[in-house]
């Protein structure tokens, strides 16, 4: 086995050659952001081989969400055994070069007030999601972050298995067979994260637990719907920020709409403007010599961030919630289904519904092992 170390700091070894490499360990320093820029220069110079494990000396659930989007192989923060950092590099190895990756692509369901619907549309949303191929079903994972008064699992008629004082004192003991047993699983196939709520606690996690657990989540699966609580806590910027879409829910009420907008203009100056909020308005309804609100009222209260208005079919939604079943299993082609269709597929691009292939049963056959540093410690 040879080992070559490159005592340098990442940001000044752009040109490193890393052609005869099997595996790289970058040891960063992640509060330095242009470390961060020149692994990001990294992986996209040499796209997905050889694999890349990341290790810093403090764990930070915002860099860790930013070493999955840079398709980074694995993260490890010190202090590392030699044992834990070999068999890291030997799961690393089992995907082959060239192995087609796909980010996984997030969706996050905010309230704007409470009661608004937000768990039957991530709900429908997970199971378009879930069907979006024709051939076969995409790996989609629902998680339910109202660890106070979720409802996920209740809708869906599935036990909440989600054990978060078993990883808080310990979140990198969080892996893949750990989640494995954590997951519930619907009848549709769809997999589910959720904790059995606890109404009469007001608890906070603390964020590296959310953000591991999410950035193992999006790891596995090709599509991630969040159900997010109204209350704001301190890993809820690390959430909407790691998303690649977020809507926020209203009622068709003026209190709603007028909330909505207040909350589009909190997170654009809370997080900038790169994140764009969306408003769904839900249980909308429109009729003849109404003085109810009218939909040109909406678009034009909440601006550029309207996205869509759910029709109301509430015997529908009852009906699905005490079934434990997607509304299609009620009624075929309703609605509700087909506006959430023409908003959420829409959204997931050309890509929509390719598998992630992460994972694979052959291993590539390797010479050597080259160990290469990024940084002195």
């Amino acid at each position: 086995m040879a080992l070559s170390l490159v005592k340098a700091r990442l940001s000044s070894c752009d040109e490193i050659n890393v052609e005869a490499a099997t595996i790289l360990i970058a040891d960063l320093d992640v509060s330095d952001e242009a470390e961060l820029q020149a692994l990001e220069r990294l992986m996209m110079r040499i796209g997905n081989w050889p694999p890349v494990v990341a290790v810093s000396q403090a764990f930070d659930g915002a860099v860790a969400r930013r070493l999955i989007q840079m398709r980074v192989t694995d993260y490890l923060v010190k202090p590392v055994l030699s044992a834990e950092l070999l068999r890291t590099c030997t799961r690393a190895l089992k995907t082959p070069a060239h192995a087609e990756t796909t980010e996984a692509q997030i969706f996050t369901f905010l309230p704007a007030v409470g009661g608004a619907g937000v768990t039957t549309l991530a709900v429908q949303t997970a199971m378009l999601l879930l069907n979006s191929r024709t051939r076969a079903q995409t790996a989609t994972c629902l998680v339910d972050l109202d660890f106070q008064h979720g409802a996920c699992a209740d809708y869906l008629d599935i036990e909440p298995r989600l054990n978060l004082g078993e990883i808080e004192p310990r979140p990198e003991r969080l892996d893949r067979q750990l989640l494995e047993v954590m997951l519930s699983h619907h009848a549709s196939g769809l997999a589910v994260v959720a904790a059995p709520n606890r109404p009469a606690e007001m608890r906070s996690f603390d964020p590296d637990v959310i953000a591991k657990l999410l950035d193992l989540v999006s790891s596995h699966f090709d599509f991630v719907v969040l159900d997010m609580p109204r209350t704001w806590f301190s890993w809820t910027d690390s959430v909407l920020l790691g998303s690649n879409k977020v809507f926020i829910i209203s009622e068709t009420t003026v209190p709603s709409v007028r909330q909505a907008r207040r909350l589009v203009e909190a997170i654009r100056e809370r997080l900038g403007d790169g994140l764009k909020p969306q408003v769904i308005v839900n249980r909308f309804e429109q009729k003849l010599f109404s003085f109810g609100l009218r939909r040109t009222d909406i678009e034009q209260a909440i601006g550029e961030a309207f996205a869509a208005c759910v029709p109301n079919y509430y015997s529908l939604v009852r009906e699905a919630i005490d079934r434990g079943v997607p509304l299609d299993d009620v009624k075929p082609g309703n609605k509700i289904t087909a506006e959430l269709k023409k908003l959420i597929l829409a959204q997931t691009g050309s890509e929509a519904g390719k598998a992630i292939r992460r994972y694979r049963k052959e291993y590539k056959s390797a010479g050597d092992l080259i160990l290469s540093s990024g940084m002195e410690s």
